[in-house]
């Protein structure tokens, strides 16, 4: 039976987390780590026993034992290194933001097509159990027709703070960074916003350091969507319909163990409790994406390129509203 050989580019914390998970999926096997240096990714591969360490990225998109690399570099640069990997016939699993602008995103996309290679954006919340039971309990009509959204992602960073969090040639900002978390919740349950308004708070270096985002639908549909680097948010989420309520609570965006429906009134609760995942939660997009290259296929049926770039417009249209600029718009 095939095995599919992943690669994984660059050598941080969440790169760590999903080399761990790698080991619960089936027909996977890890082979090579890449970083800026030699030494970090020896440590990565002594950690994890890969068998291919390299000091450079250029050196592990040519490593003949490699289908697939997992992009887990600061979105500032996912433009560059999709197209790397692409260019070399490597299968792509890039981190979000997938890239800064909608502009790039479409010409990553178009050169996958061009080069008749995979590209999937990392978007793990689809995969997730309790995600995908939202969306069968949302499709019985189990709360009617949504009416709202509110959802919401913010914590301090505590230092030393990553450099990628305020800088705009990383595409620092709580916006990119994890506002697009209840961002695509909205668009993922109520579409494209018919209109957008949105403020935010700077910091220094001119991103946002917090953003407040509204959506408004022509049917009458909203959505109330938040992030923040200033202060510890619940990081939950409410699906609000005409016939019931999905209170989807701590880290609404990951892996949980439990989420809450109401019917009728706010009293009428019924707690959905899961088993908890073998991994931190990477291991159910990295085994459809294994799935996906076993099967030959080119794009996602689940995380499809539309999906991505339906995402990256609306984050263009909120930084438009909002004043968010990086120095990549310019190029």
């Amino acid at each position: 039976m095939k095995t599919i050989r992943w690669g994984i580019l660059g050598a941080g914390k969440i790169a760590r987390k999903f080399a761990a998970d790698l080991a619960f999926v089936q027909r996977a096997e890890l082979r090579a780590i890449g970083a800026r240096e030699k030494s970090a990714a020896e440590q990565f591969a002594k950690e994890f026993s890969i068998p291919n360490a390299h000091g450079s990225y250029q050196s592990v998109v040519q490593d003949p034992s490699v289908d697939v690399i997992y992009i887990a570099t600061p979105h500032g640069f996912h433009f560059e290194h999709a197209l790397l990997c692409l260019g070399n016939k490597k299968a792509v699993l890039c981190e979000k933001a997938f890239a800064i602008n909608c502009k790039q995103a479409e010409h990553m996309l178009a050169f996958a097509s061009e080069q008749n290679t995979f590209i999937m954006e990392a978007f793990w919340t689809k995969f997730l159990p309790h995600y995908n039971l939202v969306k069968r309990m949302l499709a019985e009509g189990k709360v009617g027709t949504i009416q709202s959204i509110i959802a919401e992602f913010g914590f301090k960073p505590t230092p030393p703070i990553a450099q990628r969090i305020h800088d705009p040639f990383l595409g620092g900002g709580s916006l990119l960074d994890i506002g697009l978390y209840p961002v695509f919740l909205a668009l993922d349950l109520l579409g494209r916003p018919d209109y957008i308004e949105a403020g935010m708070k700077p910091a220094s270096t001119g991103v946002d350091d917090q953003i407040a985002i509204q959506f408004k639908y022509a049917d009458g549909k909203f959505a109330q969507l938040f992030s923040s680097f200033t202060s510890n948010m619940a990081t939950g989420a409410d699906i609000n319909g005409d016939a019931g309520r999905i209170r989807l609570t701590n880290r609404f965006h990951g892996p949980t163990t439990s989420i809450e429906y109401y019917t009728g009134t706010v009293d009428t609760k019924e707690e959905i409790t899961f088993e908890k995942s073998k991994g931190t939660g990477y291991e159910y997009e990295a085994q459809h994406v294994t799935d996906c290259l076993i099967e030959g296929l080119k794009e996602s049926p689940i995380m499809k390129h539309s999906d991505t770039l339906l995402l990256m417009e609306t984050l263009d249209r909120i930084r438009e509203k909002a004043g968010i600029i990086y120095p990549h718009d310019k190029k």
